[in-house]
């Protein structure tokens, strides 16, 4: 029994524990610091799943040109709850007026049947304008069909609502690897800085104490606070927009500490030497920019030229939010993964030994 007292206390009393103790005690008595581990990601999530969101079939503003056969064409396209006019339903207006609501963007195509080259139907739209061709062909569709157009092939529509497919899906994993990032950066990075600002690193100096307790006590509290912070994000992702993770749990949560070990190593790096909030704060902006526009956050980075892409893949962030979606969307195991899993680990080395050799006191 005494031992195990004994024993509990030197694990209690342990430089390494007392400091991870001390660091999230700091942490949670920092609102700002709060707020940004924990509720910006969030607060992003929410805004941007909403703005892009899946939608009704989007409305599209169609007007006819009066002649022989508008009546009829007006009857074909309000048929279709797709076309509406300027005004709500499908107008029938005189020709000039037409042209000036498609001029004004008022309306994105002109049905006419008045044509001096003789075919029966004429649009009139700009090919340059967002759904303007796809207007033209589903409105084609429509009145050959009601003109008596047989289609020698049967064809079957079969709709799916499943998650997976929208964009709320692929942004999760996204914020997940942002928020790792940022925790590491400005929790690990900034935070150092800060206690050498204020000169405590001078008293952790003093006391019976490694490095490597002060760093990786650093690394610990940061992995303590990723925890909670992932679980956040994915509850409230599931309660909010129903985001499924299809592959393993087990997995994700790899993935998950490798990404807080790789920033959280890059984080002590960059502030190995940084002496004030400004400097600090200029080294990780340029660290952290290049990966929220490259590193696929909100968008694939298949939108970037494939010569650019050969650097973007070597971006700390790039591997780690490619695994979380290859993960969580498409259901892939951790072996499948083992390239991009190398990348995590090799950043985190080379970052941490880097921090461990340049790490400066005062």
């Amino acid at each position: 029994m005494n031992r195990q007292t004994t024993g509990g206390a030197r694990v209690a009393n342990h430089p390494l524990t007392q400091l991870v103790l001390s660091r999230m005690r700091e942490f949670w008595r920092q609102p700002a610091a709060v707020f940004w581990v924990y509720g910006f990601p969030l607060l992003m999530m929410v805004a941007l799943g909403t703005a892009f969101r899946n939608r009704p079939v989007d409305k599209i503003a169609v007007t006819v040109v009066a002649g022989s056969q508008a009546e009829a064409i007006q009857k074909v396209l309000q048929q279709d709850e797709r076309f509406v006019g300027p005004g709500g339903d499908v107008e029938i207006l005189s020709p000039e007026i037409c042209r000036q609501r498609l001029r004004t963007g008022k309306t994105l195509l002109i049905v006419s049947t008045d044509s001096q080259s003789g075919s029966n139907f004429t649009f009139t739209y700009d090919p340059e304008r967002p759904g303007s061709v796809m207007a033209r062909d589903v409105i084609n569709n429509l009145l050959q069909t009601a003109a008596g157009r047989r289609d020698p092939a049967t064809v079957e529509d079969i709709t799916v609502r499943e998650p997976g497919g929208r964009y709320i899906d692929f942004l999760v994993p996204g914020l997940l690897g942002m928020g790792l990032m940022g925790g590491g950066m400005w929790g690990v990075g900034f935070a150092i800085v800060n206690l050498r600002i204020r000169k405590l690193l001078k008293r952790y100096l003093a006391t019976p104490m490694k490095r490597s307790h002060f760093l990786g006590s650093m690394m610990i509290s940061r992995l303590l606070f990723t925890v909670t912070e992932v679980l956040i994000l994915v509850l409230a992702a599931r309660w909010l927009f129903g985001v499924v993770n299809h592959g393993s749990f087990v997995a994700a949560a790899v993935l998950v500490i490798l990404g807080a070990c790789q920033f959280g190593g890059i984080g002590l790096l960059v502030a190995s030497r940084a002496e004030t909030t400004e400097t600090v704060s200029g080294l990780m902006n340029l660290v952290m920019l290049p990966m929220w526009i490259g590193s696929g956050v909100f968008y694939s980075i298949e939108r970037f030229p494939a010569s650019l892409q050969t650097v973007l893949n070597l971006l700390p962030l790039t591997p780690l939010i490619h695994s979380l979606r290859s993960v969580m969307q498409d259901g892939v195991s951790l072996l499948a993964l083992l390239p991009e899993i190398g990348l995590i680990s090799l950043w985190t080395v080379v970052t941490f030994a880097l921090a461990m050799r340049w790490f400066r006191w005062q």
